[in-house]
Parts: structure tokens; sequence; C-alpha cells
């Protein structure tokens, strides 16, 4: 078992520069990131801003006295994956309640959740979405016994907490903060955590996932819940680069990530960060960063989906 101090206690992920004729021709510099190097455990999946969401949250459970972490999302979940590797780590038992009805054959992420000890409970669509019920829980408490509960994509408090001290971390490597910082969003938490840790002293610009344009109202609504004596703003999401919606992908995404790799030997996952540098390089082609700013972009993590992508879509992505 692995001391939980080691979540705390680590060198910064790092930062690298990228370099590109657009970047050079708008007269811009663009830095990433590296929270995909930020990992731990078995595989891929603790990892970039799942580990930051999750540090606390074990912390709590840790000193509260859980033996078991349960939690809840669809097939290809990097957080069920996550909270998997977590488990198996630092000795906590794990349950996954997952979306949807029992498939014939594991994909790549519940096998993987399954090789941790992930106890996977599959539930309908329908009594899915009760899971934010308390009648709903106690019924799970019923079932599985006591537990510390995480909600689905692991955005609470706590989470947020993780993800706020981000922007000391960026400020102390870089020696100022930039003009912008940039990630993709899919429950808002981490957004809301870097918004709040900058304080309004960058812009922080957010791409989401997920089709709509709700998403800002769902990081809004962290920041009032989590944060509400202070005034956070400087801050917004861009719906326009979600590729069709969530885990949906399309040609040109398929191919500015097959050359991003190409030009810049960095891995990125369709359904999270693909689509964040894809949107961000069309931003800037686009003009919508004066000559002389700096960028950084942040690589939440998320490789470990890439292995169910490319069971259901062989040979897209090299």
């Amino acid at each position: 078992m692995l001391d939980l101090d080691i979540l705390f206690h680590h060198p910064p992920s790092p930062i690298q520069e990228l370099h590109a004729a657009l970047l050079e021709a708008r007269g811009l510099r663009l830095f990433i990131k590296r929270d995909d190097l930020l990992r731990m455990g078995a595989g891929l999946a603790l990892s970039g801003n799942k580990w930051r969401k999750l540090m606390y949250n074990l912390q709590v459970a840790r000193e509260e006295g859980h033996h078991t972490l349960l939690t809840f999302g669809g097939a290809f979940s990097n957080h069920l994956a996550a909270v998997a590797a977590a488990g198996q780590a630092f000795a906590f038992e794990t349950i996954g309640i997952v979306r949807g009805e029992q498939p014939k054959g594991l994909n790549p992420t519940l096998r993987f959740a399954a090789s941790c000890g992930m106890r996977l409970h599959y539930t309908s669509r329908e009594a899915y979405r009760e899971k934010e019920l308390s009648a709903f829980q106690e019924k799970l408490r019923q079932q599985f016994g006591p537990f510390y509960l995480l909600p689905e994509g692991g955005t609470n408090a706590l989470a947020l907490k993780g993800c706020q001290e981000m922007a000391a971390e960026i400020e102390q490597q870089m020696g100022k903060l930039p003009h912008t910082c940039c990630l993709s969003v899919g429950t808002g938490g981490t957004m809301a955590g870097l918004v709040a840790g900058l304080q309004g002293r960058s812009r922080v610009l957010g791409f989401s996932a997920l089709k709509g344009d709700f998403m800002e109202g769902e990081v809004r609504q962290l920041l009032e819940a989590c944060f509400p004596a202070q005034s956070l703003h400087r801050w917004a999401v861009n719906a326009d680069f979600h590729g069709g919606g969530y885990a949906k992908v399309n040609p040109p995404l398929i191919a500015f990530m097959n050359a991003f790799y190409q030009d810049h030997d960095i891995r990125l996952d369709p359904v999270y960060t693909g689509k964040l540098f894809w949107g961000l390089f069309q931003l800037i082609e686009q003009g919508f960063s004066p000559e002389g700013s700096t960028i950084l972009a942040i690589h939440t993590g998320g490789l470990q989906g890439i292995a169910g992508f490319q069971e259901r879509f062989p040979g897209q992505l090299e």
C-alpha cells in the first residue's frame, strides 16, 4: 500500500513550449502543462486532473475511516478507471456504478477497472439518473455497506480545492502567469478550481467536450457554491469544438490529433484534450489572442481512453 502523502509531495508536472509556424506568424508563445505526466499506480488512469480531483477526497476518506470508495460513470469513464487505480494503489475497496446494462464483453476501461479490483455494478439509465438522490444512495448503502461517495466525474468541493492549487504551481514554474490559460471542460470542476486559484490574474478559456451551451452555467454554479465570497471573473467556455457531442469525433479532429502527435510527440485523447488543442489552434488562426501574448494549455490526461477508442475505431489514431 502506498502512503497518501505521495499525492501531495511530488514534483510539479512539467511545462514545455510548443513551436509551430502558426504561433510564430501570430507572434504568440504557447506552453503546455503536462499533467498527463502526473501519474502513478497502474496504467494511465490515475493522472492529470483525476489525480488533483481525488487527492483531498482520498485524504478525507482515510481520515474518516472509510475502507470503500463508491462512484459512478459511463462504460468508458476516465473517472471510474482513476478511482479503481487509486483504490488499488492506496488499499481502498472500490465499487463502480456503471450507467447502462452489462455488456457482453468488457471494454478496455472496464477491464482495467476490474483488474484493479473494482466491483462493477450496472444500473439502467433511468435508475442512474437518480444517483444524486439520498434515497438512491441509501439503497446502495444497504446493498454494499458503508462507503465514501465520490460523485460522477469526481467533481465536488474537495476536487476543486485540488485543482485550485494548480494556479500557484503554474506561477512558480513560469515565473509569471500567462495571459490566457486553456483547458478542456467535462464536468467543470477542474476549470472552476483553476479560475478560483487564478483570481482573475489570467484569463481562463475552457473548451467544452459536450454539445450545448450549458457548461458555462455549470462552472458558474460550482464557483458560486464553493467560493461564494469571491468575485471571480475573466473566464469563459467555448462550446464550438465538441466534434459532434460528448465522446464523438469527426475526420478533421482525428486528422488534427495525428498531425499534432507527429509534430510534437504528444498524445491527445479524442474526448477531451484533442478537442482542446483542435479548437485552440483554430482560434489562434482566427486571431483571438493579441500579438505578444502567452498562452498555457493544460493537458489534463485522459489517455487511458485511447485504448477504448482504438478498439471501436481501429486504425484512425496513430
